[in-house]
């Protein structure tokens, strides 16, 4: 059983968080042995553009799994990216990157938020998603930061 624990704790370590900070959480569901199901409310700036952070809630599951990193999160997220702060490029962006990542499971199952970069409407925009090796529909939410007079480099 002593092994099961420390493997379990070796990979929870590994399942951190990336670069986001804890804002708070709401508890949804009451687990009589181990924490309550929640869900956690962070905030990370983005990496390449100052003056943008991105606020993101998401489930995170409870109960005796939970509390030892070994339960699957849900896919339910949503993320709201907003104008904080003067605005601009610390390098260049590409059209479509990857700006956060978090993983929800032990193994497989990780929370990513994509941003895009729209020309047309010189906005960026936000995609939370869940990935699962499993085919299907994802939940998911987007965001958009309109970029006023600034322009990305190119």
């Amino acid at each position: 059983m002593i092994h099961k624990i420390l493997i379990a704790a070796f990979f929870a370590l590994l399942a951190g968080t990336s670069f986001a900070r804890d804002l708070g959480e709401v508890n949804t569901a009451f687990k009589l042995i181990g924490p309550d199901h929640k869900i956690v409310v962070l905030a990370f700036e983005d990496p390449k553009v100052a003056g943008v952070t991105c606020f993101l809630s998401r489930a995170k599951s409870g109960g005796i799994t939970g509390a030892m990193g070994l339960a699957t999160d849900t896919s339910d997220a949503s993320v709201a990216c907003r104008q904080t702060g003067p605005m601009s490029f610390k390098e260049k962006i590409g059209d479509k990157e990857e700006v956060f990542t978090e993983k929800t499971s032990i193994l497989f199952k990780k929370m990513r938020i994509v941003r895009f970069y729209d020309p047309q409407s010189n906005s960026l925009v936000y995609l939370v998603y869940s990935d699962k090796l499993i085919d299907g529909s994802p939940k998911n939410s987007i965001s958009a930061v309109w970029l006023d007079t600034v322009r990305p480099p190119k």
